[in-house]
């Protein structure tokens, strides 16, 4: 490695989180160190062709910049040859489901955040919800169907959610994040359109049962022993923290750090850091929870692997309420994905000769 390093930025991609991607993208570049650091951007468009744009030696100008609109296409050589560590903040599928990172794997490219088997667990909600179960975590109840049951067997699937979870109810698509396609059903026939919408988006749907406490959420920093940052507390006037709340700050407040008693916290936090290490993350994570005062129960909603991270996404702010700031928080996760790098290399290939 030179003594500048050159970090590629991946970023875009083929989801319906692409334009959450750009942002992201534009204020790391924003607050990389480029006494440190050249950056490469690697836009991947809608369609999935990928075009690398020219070297970054200063911060862009404006997010437009970012959007390329011509450049090199990119090829696997040249993720290989021109860059030291690949930054990836593709949000869904494509990106942050572990198909991105098995990529960077098999070119041998180190690369920031979790590995191939943590993204896919934290991208798939079902496969982490059986997870969490397996180790006992405190959670909602939850049914899954693929988009086949709910186009064959719709009444059936109706029946199942309304005996086994009631109304009302959360629909989702399984491969999804940032709130897309994500809907409240308080009846059957909302029932029905929530699994449709949800079913535009992924074969899989999660069903969820409704929890009945304050949002609060906590983010996590590390390879094998996470730092956990400040809980935080999201309120908001919506039905639920969608996407207007999320990306353009419509009706929702957070609260940093959010008012609650130190042991509430504690509970969060190592319940959170045991989430982190059985879906075998690393990098950074944000873990989502309910908390219901009345009963003192905690419940773990779900853990994002790639979460928002803009300054003012919820991650970031969590740990610079910590004492962490967001260029800080860049370095520690390039450091980390060398670390992890370098921790992979150390596993042994032997083949023995059949000759």
């Amino acid at each position: 490695m030179s003594e500048k390093c050159t970090l590629g930025m991946i970023y875009g991609g083929k989801s319906s989180e692409h334009e959450v991607s750009l942002l992201t993208a534009f204020s790391v570049m924003e607050a990389v160190d480029y006494n440190k650091y050249d950056v490469l951007p690697i836009y991947i468009q809608l369609d999935g062709t990928w075009v690398r744009g020219q070297r970054y030696t200063s911060k862009p100008s404006s997010l437009q910049e970012v959007r390329l609109k011509a450049g090199e296409t990119v090829s696997l050589f040249d993720l290989k040859q021109d860059i030291d560590v690949a930054f990836p903040v593709i949000h869904g599928p494509y990106g942050e489901d572990g198909t991105l990172q098995g990529l960077l794997e098999m070119i041998d490219v180190p690369y920031v955040g979790s590995g191939v088997l943590g993204s896919s667990l934290g991208m798939d909600k079902v496969m982490m919800k059986h997870m969490f179960a397996h180790f006992d975590l405190p959670q909602c109840k939850y049914l899954s169907f693929t988009r086949h049951e709910i186009k064959t067997n719709e009444a059936q699937v109706t029946n199942e959610v309304e005996e086994t979870l009631g109304f009302p109810c959360f629909v989702k698509p399984v491969n999804l994040g940032s709130s897309v396609g994500i809907s409240k059903a308080k009846d059957k026939t909302a029932l029905v359109k929530a699994l449709q919408e949800a079913a535009k988006y992924d074969r899989k749907v999660i069903v969820e049962e409704m929890l009945v406490g304050r949002e609060v959420e906590v983010g996590l920093l590390g390879n094998d022993e996470p730092l956990t940052s400040v809980v935080g507390e999201i309120r908001s006037v919506n039905e639920f923290y969608d996407y207007s709340a999320k990306y353009k700050n419509i009706g929702t407040e957070l609260d940093i750090p959010a008012d609650l008693p130190e042991d509430v916290v504690q509970r969060i936090q190592s319940v959170a850091k045991k989430a982190y290490q059985v879906l075998e993350c690393s990098g950074l994570s944000r873990a989502d929870f309910f908390y219901n005062e009345d009963q003192d129960q905690v419940w773990i909603n779900e853990v994002n692997t790639m979460p928002g991270f803009t300054p003012y996404s919820m991650y970031p702010m969590l740990f610079k309420s910590t004492g962490i700031s967001y260029p800080e928080l860049i370095e520690k996760l390039i450091s980390l994905g060398l670390e992890r790098y370098e921790e992979r290399k150390q596993n042994q290939v032997e083949a023995e000769s059949l000759e």
